[in-house]
């Protein structure tokens, strides 16, 4: 070895055979039986049990094209470095930020992944959380099969109850040997392909450990009754109210104010309405709030946080929580058998109405009411110069996710109109892809005016980032005349010129792409 380190020249090798004149030669000889000894030499391990074959995948394969197109979506080959670290873009398409259309897409044409893809594909769901659903679906069954074998990968056993986990959830010992011995990932995977098939004896399992279990595991299976919840689930979700862990009890309050009916709904609604009454007794009549003066423990039992954040009053933020999850049918009765548009439109006295307002508006989320989303909405506000503002109470953007998609954008349209898309970005997230007609020459007008006044382009990086994977992939050639270097007037930004001008070309040339992609697709690509 000091020899083969140091050099035959520096120290001569002991022990070697017909070293002759090539003291070398010699030592490489040496070298290369000592390697096929070792290897004569060398015990053979037991074999291990052949893995049990992928399940069959009987959907048809991507085109021939598409197929490249998904490796070069994985490899991000072509404008890998666009974004660079905060500096200029270029004209390159984002490939990265095309994937999730590209994965919906192919998922919705019924397509599988090929194979050689599908540890690239499975290592890029790993990555990005946003991936999952689609890129899981598009691996199909020899994608969780890898996962069985990948501990990487465990992340997709989680993502239902497929794979080993769905084979032992049809076979009653095998799902409890399962449950019992197995990975977290694994149980979670087991539980939720039980729950598919039948919610009440998924519940039974998790009962059947439930108090064995730790905190943070306990917290995972109860977040996983979300998918099939039902009144059958309510006596367990009543007794977690109880438990040590407070994250358990508060996710526990949470699946419970959801589910029509119950009882921790109703105990919330009793406690909301005696907070909020109508008065008659004025000129006309308005909403009156006495907040809660304490929490007590039943309270807390149900959800209430005790402590309010930094900069919230006790009180405010007891009548908040208690509104959220109380339903939001009780206030028809309770305000004088108004409407969810007359209710909103009342006034509120002693300042309350904007933590009511707020309240609201998040029960109205939770419980996907779109006609309390509509009317907390109410139409955009007006321009600023008009004397309105462009606040909304609430998240707008929340509040417009119930809404139908239509009406998400016609929306939105009306307040870009108004306001423009300082604000507008958060609204724009919330819009179904790609997005409307009118919506979309909304933004585009508002661009254009913002690239004509020689505006600071980099305010709209954002919005043109969202219009590259939103805007409808036919409006390339309509935009084509925007790709010119525009004349910079003289209270403009230097250079905004040219960075507007490779801001269109990339929205362009990421449009002709997206098309490009729909079109290989196509069953007879």
């Amino acid at each position: 070895m000091s020899a083969a380190l140091l050099g035959t020249d520096r120290r001569a090798a002991s022990r070697l055979d017909g070293a002759g004149d090539d003291p070398a030669r010699a030592l490489l000889d040496a070298a290369a039986v000592e390697t096929v000894r070792r290897r004569a030499g060398l015990r053979p391990p037991t074999a291990a049990p052949r893995p049990v074959p992928a399940q069959h995948d009987p959907r048809p394969p991507l085109p021939a094209a598409a197929r490249d197109r998904l490796t070069m979506l994985l490899s991000d080959r072509v404008g890998a470095g666009g974004s660079g670290g905060g500096g200029r873009r270029g004209t390159a398409p984002a490939l990265a930020e095309l994937l999730p259309q590209w994965l919906a897409a192919a998922t919705a044409h019924g397509y599988r992944a090929p194979d050689a893809a599908l540890p690239a594909l499975l290592d890029a769901a790993r990555a990005r959380t946003d991936l999952r659903p689609d890129a899981l679906a598009l691996a199909g069954p020899r994608g969780l099969w890898l996962a069985e074998l990948n501990p990487d990968w465990r992340f997709a056993l989680r993502s239902g109850g497929r794979g080993a986990a769905g084979r032992a959830a049809d076979e009653p010992e095998a799902a409890r040997r399962l449950w019992e011995e197995g990975l977290f990932a694994e149980r979670v995977a087991v539980l939720t392909s039980i729950r598919e098939r039948d919610s009440a004896e998924g519940l039974a399992l998790l009962r059947s450990t439930w108090a064995k279990e730790r905190a943070e595991d306990r917290l995972m299976f109860l977040d996983s009754l979300r998918e099939r919840l039902s009144a059958d689930d309510e006596p367990f979700l009543e007794q977690a109210l109880a438990d040590r862990s407070r994250n358990v009890r508060a996710t526990a309050a949470e699946l419970l104010a959801g589910l029509p009916g119950s009882a921790l709904a109703g105990r919330m609604g009793a406690r909301a309405i005696s907070c909020v009454a109508l008065d008659r007794t004025g000129v006309g009549p308005r909403v009156v709030v006495e907040a809660p003066h304490e929490c007590d423990a039943a309270m807390e039992r149900d959800g209430v946080a005790r402590k309010p954040p930094s900069g919230r009053g006790e009180r405010a933020w007891w009548l908040g929580q208690l509104v959220e999850a109380a339903p939001l049918g009780i206030w028809t009765e309770r305000l004088g058998g108004r409407a969810p548009g007359e209710i909103v439109a009342l006034p509120v006295a002693d300042d309350w109405q904007a933590d009511l307002h707020a309240a609201w508006c998040r029960a109205a989320v939770r419980q996907r009411d779109a006609d309390w989303a509509r009317a907390l909405l109410g139409p955009p506000p007006e321009r600023a110069d008009a004397g309105g503002t462009a606040s909304v109470v609430g998240d707008p953007a929340k509040l417009l996710s119930v809404l139908p998609h239509e009406e998400r954008a016609a929306w939105v349209t009306r307040f870009i109109a108004a306001h423009g898309l300082s604000e507008a970005f958060q609204l724009l997230g919330a819009c179904a892809v790609p997005w409307a007609e009118p919506l979309g020459r909304a933004v585009v007008d508002a661009l254009d005016i913002a690239r004509e006044a020689g505006s600071y382009p980099w305010s709209f990086s954002g919005v043109m980032g969202l219009a590259e994977r939103c805007l409808d992939p036919a409006q390339a050639d309509r935009l084509e005349p925007l790709t010119a270097i525009p004349e910079e007037p003289p209270d403009g930004s230097p250079g905004a010129g040219g960075y507007w001008s490779e801001a269109f070309q990339r929205l362009v040339g990421t449009l002709r792409l997206r098309a490009a992609m729909y079109a290989e697709l196509a069953p007879d690509a």
